[in-house]
């Protein structure tokens, strides 16, 4: 192979993940922006801000459920096809989000975003990991979550100054240019990937499975909020359940399942999966219990509190250097394990935040922990794909990516949720300090969790993750079979 052609190649795959974390920006912009909007939002529609929760678990939990059969979906139709109608989708439910009226309208737009984005991201994801070798694991995510990362970073003051200068509406409106702009990157700079025939999708496990989420998440977004009659709540989370441990039954039955539970008996797959998402929990509550806490709690603006937001996000700016660094340097359990015991103490520290605190001590806390928590990012996402074989990687992409998101989702509602434990215990009808200070000790908790997980890997787990680790008398670690013998593609 020549060096030209190489260069290439190389070339092609960095281009990819450009395009690929255009999408990426879209879809955390979004995040960051619609909670920062909350308080507004909710004073428009008459309703409580608590309560808005909902318009952003119902969109993960339209990610969550259709997630699944992404990696059907790309596999049949053609990965770059596929990536552009879910861009298209989700631009245009953004605007539908904008000109919705009412919580319904504004949840009912979200479920459909949900569907643009549960296409978009592992789809994404797909086209670039079906590129790379091992060792370009780490640089290759790294990649993707560099520019994803810049949407938590402007979301926040964005959301805050197009709120307080124009209206929530607004939060909505800049989501379609720059969806636009990534149809046009997509379609000019992406590679093609041929259409496969893939096996029968799974439709009884994905049934199953969409059902159970929803049902689950239904249940632990109401109760014990008075949003549905007495008793569905509960009903909901135990049919919920149950519908769960009948989809794990039926997907270990059938040879293609729509959920592959068989990836868990890879020992990085699974620590990335599960212990991952106990540390996503509390990614996902925080960007929804700090605004709150900082305009209803402080009574900040929407833009200075927004302007305080971002600290979390511009520790993610050095992420790219910082992970090979430290990777070079450290085990990766080590690495997963400093960063999960880090991000809780953030997270309890921001318990203790009152109106008396110095904003540049809020700025300076946060800033630390967008520092611990974008780096165990950048580590689980190659992790996660260090042993997968090229065969599952599809089915890999789309488990990977449901669990994310359930675990972003069930951040936010365990937050809200357990708010509302805290206010009705005390008698208040509206959220306090006390309150939004209960919630982040429960989610610094569950991040906490995660570090025995982390700790259960073999000490050489990962090990060629990262270019600087590829030569075997570096690392002393011969690079997977299972992912090194699979085909190259070009």
């Amino acid at each position: 192979m020549s060096y030209g052609h190489i260069v290439s190649v190389t070339t092609n795959i960095r281009v990819t993940a450009i395009v690929v974390a255009s999408a990426l920006f879209m879809q955390n912009i979004d995040g960051t922006v619609v909670a920062t909007a909350l308080p507004d939002m909710a004073r428009d529609m008459g309703v409580p801000p608590i309560h808005l929760s909902s318009a952003i678990t119902s969109y993960l939990v339209a990610l969550t459920v259709f997630i699944p059969i992404s990696g059907w979906v790309a596999d049949r139709f053609g990965a770059k096809r596929v990536f552009m109608w879910a861009i298209a989708i989700f631009t245009g439910a953004s605007a539908l989000c904008a000109l919705s009226g009412g919580l319904a309208g504004l949840i009912a737009a979200r479920v459909l975003q949900g569907l643009g984005g549960a296409m978009m991201v592992p789809v994404g994801r797909l086209l670039l990991l079906r590129r790379v070798k091992r060792e370009e694991l780490l640089s290759a995510t790294t990649w993707l979550t560099m520019p994803a990362l810049v949407g938590p970073l402007l979301g926040p003051p964005l959301g805050g100054f197009l709120t307080d200068t124009l209206s929530w509406q607004s939060v909505f409106w800049i989501n379609v240019p720059v969806g636009i702009l990534g149809l046009l990157l997509t379609w000019r700079l992406v590679p093609a990937a041929d259409p496969q025939q893939p096996p029968a999708p799974d439709l009884t496990g994905m049934a199953l499975s969409g059902v159970a989420l929803t049902a689950i998440m239904i249940g632990v977004e109401t109760v014990g909020r008075g949003l549905l009659p007495k008793g569905l709540p509960e009903l909901c989370l135990a049919a919920g359940l149950g519908l769960f441990w009948l989809t794990v039954r039926h997907c270990k039955r059938v040879p293609d399942p729509a959920i592959d539970f068989s990836l868990l008996r890879i020992p990085t797959f699974h620590a990335a999966t599960v212990a991952g998402s106990l540390f996503r929990i509390g990614a996902g509550a925080l960007p929804f219990l700090l605004p709150l806490t900082l305009q209803i709690g402080f009574g900040l603006s929407a833009l200075h509190s927004g302007i305080i937001t971002l600290a979390s996000a511009l520790g993610s700016i050095g992420m790219r250097a910082v992970a090979r660094f430290t990777l070079a340097r450290f085990r990766v359990r080590s690495v997963l394990i400093a960063g999960s015991i880090s991000f809780s103490l953030m997270l309890a520290a921001c318990a203790a935040l009152t109106a008396s605190w110095p904003a540049v001590a809020i700025f300076t806390l946060l800033l630390i922990g967008g520092i611990s928590r974008a780096l165990v990012f950048a580590t689980i996402g190659a992790l996660a794909f260090a042993d997968v074989s090229q065969r599952q990687l599809s089915a890999a992409t789309s488990f990977q990516g449901t669990a994310q998101q359930l675990a972003k989702a069930v951040g936010v509602a365990v937050a809200a949720c357990f708010m509302q434990f805290t206010m009705f215990l005390s008698g208040r009808t509206q959220a306090g300090e006390a309150d939004f200070a209960a919630a982040f000790l429960m989610v610094a908790a569950m991040v906490l969790l995660s570090g025995p997980m982390f700790a259960t890997l073999d000490k050489d787990a990962g090990a060629g993750i990262s270019e600087s680790k590829k030569t075997p008398g570096k690392s002393g670690v011969t690079p997977s079979p299972a992912r090194d013998s699979a085909p190259s593609r070009p």
